[in-house]
């Protein structure tokens, strides 16, 4: 059993400024993006892809997923970073929202099934807009489809 279990959401959002977000953000950095089809991380990815976002994979053991080069970590893309969204386990998102904080992103948000109180509030204490535990395809096709 991991140490750091899904917590409940202190905060998260209304849905206007998660319509916002959605609307106003186009660089999605997928942390934790498979390369395998069947995997909810490669199916929201596409999704996105399909609709206009630039998806920038982040796995270390790719080179190439959906077509666009994989990077290692955060700290390894070139280029300005919107939204992280986070497909990892819970373990790892204090990492991930620490290198989401120095890379200058907006926006960290954490799929549905993740929830991590201490790192959101670090991560709104540096700027940043959260949401937690939420699906970034659902959440699209609610406000755009």
């Amino acid at each position: 059993m991991s140490e750091i279990e899904c917590q409940l959401p202190e905060f998260n959002p209304e849905d206007e400024e998660v319509r916002e977000i959605l609307q106003n953000n186009r660089v999605i950095a997928v942390v934790g993006l498979s390369t395998d089809p069947n995997r909810d991380s490669y199916r929201v990815a596409q999704y996105l892809q399909e609709h206009g976002y630039q998806i920038v994979p982040v796995n270390p053991k790719a080179d190439r997923i959906l077509g666009q080069k994989a990077f290692a970590n955060l700290k390894d893309i070139p280029y300005p970073v919107d939204i992280v969204d986070i497909f990892r386990k819970i373990e790892a998102i204090p990492a991930i929202v620490d290198e989401a904080i120095a890379i200058g992103a907006k926006v960290v948000w954490m799929q549905l099934g993740l929830a991590e109180n201490q790192s959101a509030r670090k991560a709104m204490a540096a700027g940043l807009q959260v949401v937690m535990n939420k699906c970034m395809k659902i959440e699209h096709s609610r406000y755009f489809s």
